[in-house]
């Protein structure tokens, strides 16, 4: 990380203005080169210079130069952001420019990369940054600036911290048995303390459930046979036309997704194709998406019909979605009933063509999901899939200590785990790590960030 980067650091488009950024050791340098203006190699750090992009004698812009000297910026390395015009032309050859003076085109992430590299942020703050980026609701604006100011970072610390007094408490007990003063560490004085630890990964775990749900959503299936109303469902939470309804069955053959925010938090529909057995390859297509969807599926929403008798392939249905979280709703109540179905599945009872019930079902869905009490204020939830695989990985090592207490194992080779467990911890955020996850993490970042 030796040479100097430059790369847009806006969307490339029309607009007032862009923003080119150059971050390395020759950046100042570089700039001045193609700046007429005041001598930016004399100039003191953190200030701003008005002036023109030159290309020898030629104007190319007139610019705002913003010079920022090591080690206070992002990277920790001298920046200098180019605020020009923002032309896709103008803003392409002033990079052409820099490319041509010495600077390399930045990598996906790269300016985030060489701020974790140089140890200004970890690898959660700099997750952060990529959520906050790409943030579609308050509260996930919210979750990611307290990833980025390093709160979900010190849980993670602390939790190291206290396996690595375990870890020392270990060594000195191996390696000095002999010194008296030493509070002698057996295998069964091992369990209280892997209590500790294992309660406080599962806390994180658990609260991770949230932070998934802020940062993505809740993805919610609309299910059902054709006809039943799944279509009409759709338009009505959504209070506009997304899906086409008809009387014909399979009208729906693929997915229609539509999304409305609920206590700020993005519930993402998807109505599907009718659930029945079709001799229609196209259609056949779309019930077989329907049934996979299940198992992806947040939420089910599974639609009756309030005038018909649950049939066979309804009730197969409502079994194969018991153990995830769902809504039965009965449509059509506008109709004479005769649908015979058991209350203890707590249905809901709606008309799509009034638009009755729908407020009902979005009161569910709140409840089920407990978003009325989803405070992002002093949030420390974990919210990638990196992460929590790493945790889940830490309770599959600690089940393993667990197994190593019981079967009376020699205190040296069950520290051999608990090593893991601390090592695991440490590549969330970030204090071990395989250069290949590093390259692979910030390649998901936008250029110029």
């Amino acid at each position: 990380m030796n040479d100097t980067i430059a790369a847009i650091s806006t969307a490339l488009g029309v607009g007032a203005i862009s923003i080119i950024r150059v971050s390395g050791p020759d950046s100042i340098k570089i700039v001045n080169n193609i700046f007429k203006g005041e001598n930016l190699n004399k100039a003191p750090t953190h200030t701003i210079h008005y002036g023109h992009i030159i290309e020898k004698t030629n104007v190319i812009d007139e610019v705002l130069v913003s010079i920022f000297k090591s080690p206070k910026t992002f990277t920790t390395e001298d920046i200098v952001e180019i605020n020009a015009h923002g032309s896709i032309a103008t803003t392409n050859k002033i990079l052409e420019l820099l490319l041509e003076n010495g600077c390399r085109l930045a990598e996906p992430g790269e300016f985030t990369k060489r701020a974790y590299m140089n140890g200004r942020i970890d690898l959660l703050e700099a997750e952060g940054v990529m959520d906050l980026i790409n943030a579609k609701s308050e509260k996930a604006r919210k979750l990611a600036i307290n990833q980025m100011d390093g709160k979900l970072s010190l849980l993670i610390r602390n939790l190291r911290q206290d396996i690595l007094e375990t870890l020392a408490n270990i060594e000195v007990n191996i390696d000095y048995p002999e010194y008296e003063d030493i509070l002698e560490l057996t295998i069964n004085d091992l369990k209280p303390k892997i209590d500790n630890i294992e309660k406080k990964i599962e806390e994180l775990l658990s609260n991770s459930e949230n932070g998934k749900i802020i940062k993505e959503g809740i993805k919610v299936a609309i299910l059902g046979k054709p006809n039943v109303g799944k279509s009409s469902l759709l338009n009505s939470i959504l209070n506009e036309d997304k899906a086409i309804v008809t009387d014909i069955k399979g009208t729906t053959r693929d997915y229609v997704e539509g999304s409305i925010y609920l206590n700020g938090i993005p519930l993402n529909f998807i109505d599907t194709a009718g659930i029945r057995k079709t001799e229609d390859i196209v259609e056949k297509i779309g019930v077989d998406k329907s049934i996979k969807l299940i198992e992806e599926a947040d939420l089910i929403l599974f639609l009756l019909n309030n005038n018909e008798k649950v049939s066979k392939e309804e009730k197969e249905l409502i079994e194969k979605i018991k153990n995830k979280k769902h809504i039965i709703i009965v449509n059509k109540i506008d109709l004479d009933k005769n649908i015979d179905i058991d209350n203890e599945l707590n249905p809901i009872y709606i008309s799509t063509l009034n638009k009755k019930g729908i407020e009902e079902i979005l009161n569910r869905i709140k409840e089920l999901f407990n978003l009325g009490k989803l405070e992002t204020e002093d949030l420390t939830y974990i919210s990638n899939a990196r992460s929590i695989s790493i945790l889940k990985e830490a309770l599959k090592r600690i089940e393993d200590v667990r197994n190593g207490i019981k079967n009376n194992m020699p205190i040296d080779m069950v520290e051999i785990d608990i090593k893991e467990i601390w090592n695991l911890l440490g590549t969330i955020i970030g204090e071990t790590y395989e250069d290949e996850l590093i390259n692979q993490l910030f390649s998901q970042f936008c250029l110029g960030k």
